[in-house]
């Protein structure tokens, strides 16, 4: 559908690669698939045990004394689908259309984020009329969620001085620092029993949700914590009511945009009316940031269910209604940037209990242990169980930036303007990168994508093919300064 754009193969790759699973813990084909790429056009090439992939190439003739140039992004996407969509992202590809100037899929998350650097990627490697210093293509796994492969990666492998992160959304904005992170998890658990009454299901839907790093500072509504403020609601009218389940977000760094809770209840109509009264109450309160919210309820009447207790419940909510969560601290240092911030992404009910997950940012540290000491306290003391993962450092500016000043350089001759050089509050493989070759002049960069871990993302196809243009200057010069 999209080899008609223009002629530099990048819509190709993108569409190839959108037809190959490749969610987060799902890597194998997506992986495979680049080795057999480099296998076809006679590339050197590493597939490692996180199944991460480097492939080589060499330099433009007359050029291989020139520092090489390492071009990293992240195979795997976040996978998110419409209500009404029925999509296995873990064996359908998927359903790319366009419209204008954008290329979206229908009903799910696009993958953009970061399949345009890949595609970006496999474009130069074909290329062998292109003017270019040694390059390395990096390819990792997991990024989102929890960076698994840049950690696991050899970085004893490559061999360049520079790199170039492709994984931003913003064309015109150079990236040279972001945030650190983690993933903080809990589980409240209690026994269950059987009781019989009237079962409530309330669904809360139509939030515009977003990642968490990107959209944290843009007031967005979580549903799992709207949806407590209803139950709390409840529990303020002294309406008895006791939890079955709780199920909100799919992936700790996407701000969830639904949930649903299962409730017993004694007082079915009074119940319905309260709900009413409440979700009137937030819609007011909330209309301009979450236009689409909405609040449906659906009842089964004299049902047998197993059920957590009334104290058990009450625990539960006052967790949802204490625990801290959106921005934290803004920067003193870089005016309009979040500097702390966290987000509960998950929450599901399983067989060990109540189940949630946070993902944690900030640039500084210690700021970042002092938010999780706070959700360990919080846990800890509703009795819950406590753990964190996928700890990752931030990534700090570098003042000395020779990669920096060539990619202002050519943006301004090509764009005729100065370039946004900005930090993110979003977390990249950048710090965990510089961590392992401290020498590495480091830039991130990339085309306009728009929402980015929602099933409304989008890429916009002028943007591709500017940042495209931009990038392969980029390598010129750098072939021909440095």
């Amino acid at each position: 559908m999209l080899e008609m754009i223009d002629n530099t193969k990048v819509f190709d790759y993108f569409e190839e690669i959108s037809k190959v699973p490749r969610g987060s813990g799902n890597n194998k084909a997506i992986s495979d698939y680049l080795v057999e790429f480099a296998k076809q056009h006679g590339l050197e090439y590493k597939q490692d045990a996180c199944e991460n992939v480097i492939i080589w190439k060499k330099a433009s003739a007359g050029l291989e004394d020139k520092p090489g140039v390492i071009l990293q992004g992240h195979m795997d996407m976040v996978c998110e689908k419409d209500n009404e969509t029925c999509h296995d992202f873990t064996q359908e590809p998927l359903d790319l259309q366009k419209e204008g100037d954008f290329i979206f899929a229908k009903g799910t998350t696009l993958g953009g984020d970061d399949g345009i650097a890949l595609a970006y990627g496999l474009a130069i490697l074909a290329d062998d009329s292109l003017v270019h210093p040694p390059l390395e293509m990096v390819f990792t796994t997991d990024e989102e969620t929890g960076m698994y492969g840049a950690i696991g990666l050899d970085a004893s492998d490559l061999n360049g001085k520079y790199l170039i992160n492709i994984d931003s959304e913003e064309e015109g904005t150079l990236l040279t620092s972001c945030a650190g992170g983690m993933s903080v998890n809990g589980v409240f658990s209690d026994d269950k029993k059987e009781k019989t009454g009237d079962i409530l299901s309330l669904t809360i839907s139509g939030l515009k949700g977003g990642h968490s790093g990107t959209e944290i500072e843009k007031n967005r509504e979580n549903a799992t914590l709207l949806a407590a403020r209803i139950l709390n609601g409840l529990e303020v009218r002294k309406i008895p009511f006791c939890i079955i389940s709780i199920e909100g977000g799919q992936k700790d760094n996407a701000i969830p945009r639904e949930t649903i809770v299962e409730i017993m209840v004694e007082d079915k109509n009074t119940v319905s009316e309260m709900i009413d009264e409440i979700s009137s109450l937030l819609n007011r309160e909330i209309q301009f940031q979450e236009p689409d919210f909405q609040v449906e309820i659906g009842w089964k009447e004299k049902e047998r269910a197993m059920v957590y207790s009334e104290e058990f419940t009450k625990k539960l909510l006052f967790f949802f209604n204490h625990v801290p969560n959106g921005v934290q601290k803004m920067s003193s240092a870089i005016n309009g940037l979040v500097e702390s911030s966290l987000n509960l992404g998950i929450c599901h009910t399983n067989e060990e209990g109540v189940f949630v997950s946070f993902s944690l940012r900030s640039s500084l540290q210690t700021y970042k242990e002092y938010m999780c000491q706070q959700l360990k306290e919080l846990i800890e003391l509703l009795d819950g169980k406590f753990s964190k993962k996928s700890e990752y450092p931030a990534w700090e500016y570098r003042a000395d930036s020779r990669l920096r000043e060539v990619m202002i350089k050519v943006f301004k001759e090509q764009y005729d303007k100065e370039p946004k050089i900005e930090a993110i509050h979003a977390g990249l493989e950048c710090g965990i990168l510089s961590g392992k070759k401290p020498e590495l002049d480091i830039v991130s960069m990339g085309p306009n994508i728009l929402d980015i871990h929602t099933p409304k993302e989008r890429l916009s196809i002028s943007s591709v093919q500017r940042v495209y243009k931009y990038l392969l200057e980029v390598l010129r010069t750098i072939s021909d300064e440095m």
